[in-house]
């Protein structure tokens, strides 16, 4: 058994030859060309080896063949590790009995998945390898160029992996941060494997479910509660990112998945800023981003108007006409064009990198945590400084108008996000019984936004619906300030 442990980008084949220059110029660099490599993905019908989280395969280098199945391992950010074994073979299709029998689980039937096997997929692609040495570390970095088929599909593969050979984890982080200052890339979450199920048309999409409480527990350090953090937003951030860029993807679902994806980024800045991890390099690239995520915003006024079968404007007579607008509007943003932009530009893939690297060195213990309370009292006093914020956008003693409220909703955002990171430490009820009015008003700037945009559409289509609008605003504001004020009175669940 060898236990593989690797970190793998994706790129656009257009930056290749940049990237071998690169890859070439680096010291204690030893070249090893290029080799053809074919591979065929085996599984049942029923996808038995899928289900028990193995996967399959023959590859052929030159005329040589071997068969590896590899077992179930774990992603921690973008650092894959995981169980593989290597047989020789002489022919085409895989025999299970050549691999020790103690891998397989009690329940499972190997003679009946040897008797149902069939090639699913295959990946044939050209690998360019480099040894690389990194102080007394080891690693192999190998460009694969070449494509996923499945009969008549096709699905490109360009990425670049980093497998540690001998010595330590943080080599592999080492180089992709050189090559992530210097060539646009992202974390690959995804396997060949898992590409060639989804290709094939046998995978379960994936699905993300809103944050609602992060779990950790009251004995936990702060080091494992900044590791568990940071673990989850990047893992989130990929899925999110891999969602996003699925073209089988409802398009519907493009406005929440983009805005999940700018409150996961939000979610991790938060989370170093927090620790004391905010670096002024990590704050350059969280900014940035930030910057050219913000057509989200008019893409959630956009929802806002069309969402649950255009409720907002359900009882308008000329709702039809506003409806078909907003459509269009949401149409020209395109909102995946916009993320693969956003993917292309240098300060992705270098961020996703460095957020990986400094959760590899707080696993290892070479970043420390320099807080010195014990997590109920952090999480206290993250509350408390968070609620301080609001206090001040949000005064007790002012009245707030629409342009108010929607200048403080990204400080409410990220008050909320507190919450949802620290909030499973409190008792439920009292808890939620505090958070329910703030997030109703979050709820309640987003319908504000709509309006505001409802205002411009309805001038594109020369329908006059201001008094309307007018009515519906005053009356959700009025509304919003009576659940401010009443809210500004409860007593904070964590004092």
């Amino acid at each position: 058994m060898e236990a593989e442990i690797e970190l793998k980008l994706f790129l656009n084949e257009n930056d290749k030859k940049s990237l071998i220059k690169l890859l070439d110029s680096l010291p204690n660099c030893d070249a090893k060309g290029t080799e053809e490599l074919t591979n065929g993905y085996f599984d049942t019908a029923d996808l038995a080896l899928r289900k028990l989280d193995m996967g399959l395969r023959i590859r052929g280098i030159n005329q040589h063949l071997e068969q590896t199945i590899k077992t179930k391992g774990q992603v921690v950010g973008g650092i894959h590790s995981r169980p593989e074994y290597n047989v020789d073979v002489d022919q085409n299709f895989p025999q299970l009995n050549l691999f020790p029998a103690d891998i397989w689980p009690d329940d499972a039937n190997v003679e009946q998945i040897q008797t149902n096997l069939y090639c699913l997929f295959n990946t044939d692609f050209t690998r360019q390898r480099w040894h690389i040495f990194v102080e007394d570390s080891l690693v192999e970095v190998a460009l694969d160029i070449g494509e996923i088929r499945v009969d008549e599909a096709v699905d490109a593969i360009c990425e670049l992996e980093f497998e540690l050979l001998a010595g330590d984890t943080s080599a592999l982080l080492a180089l992709a941060g050189i090559v992530s200052r210097e060539i646009p890339v992202r974390l690959g979450k995804a396997s060949k494997a898992q590409r060639g199920y989804r290709l094939a048309g046998q995978h379960t999409p994936d699905t993300i479910d809103p944050l609602k409480f992060i779990e950790i527990e009251p004995q936990q350090s702060l080091k494992q509660v900044a590791i568990n953090l940071l673990t989850l937003g990047l893992d989130r951030w990929q899925t999110i990112e891999s969602m996003l860029l699925d073209p089988e993807q409802d398009p519907l679902a493009l406005p929440m998945l983009s805005y999940r994806l700018r409150a996961c980024i939000r979610l991790l800045k938060n989370t170093l800023k927090q620790f004391g991890l905010l670096e002024d390099s990590f704050q350059t690239d969280f900014d940035y981003i930030e910057q050219r995520l913000n057509f989200i915003e008019e893409v959630l006024s956009l929802f806002g108007i069309i969402d649950e079968g255009a409720a907002l404007v359900a009882k308008l007579p000329q709702y039809q006409a506003l409806v078909d607008v907003a459509v269009d509007k949401l149409q020209q943003l395109d909102i995946v064009g916009e993320v693969e932009q956003l993917i292309a530009d240098i300060c992705y893939g270098r961020l996703q990198v460095h957020l990986v690297d400094l959760l590899t060195q707080l696993i290892d213990g070479s970043v420390a945590i320099d807080r010195q309370l014990d997590l109920k009292h952090f999480a206290d006093q993250m509350q408390e400084n968070s609620w301080q914020k609001i206090l001040a956008v949000m005064p007790q003693d002012d009245d707030l108008s629409t342009s108010d409220y929607l200048s403080v909703a990204k400080a409410l955002d990220d008050s909320i996000f507190v919450g949802v990171a620290y909030g499973g430490l409190y008792p439920e009820k009292s808890r939620d019984q505090f958070r329910a009015p703030w997030q109703d008003l979050a709820l309640g700037i987003r319908t504000l936004a709509a309006y505001r945009q409802l205002k411009t559409i309805s001038e594109l289509a020369y329908l006059d619906i201001s008094q309307w609008l007018e009515n519906k605003e005053q009356s959700l504001v009025q509304a919003m300030e009576f659940s401010r004020h009443s809210a500004l009175k409860n007593e904070p669940y964590w004092r």
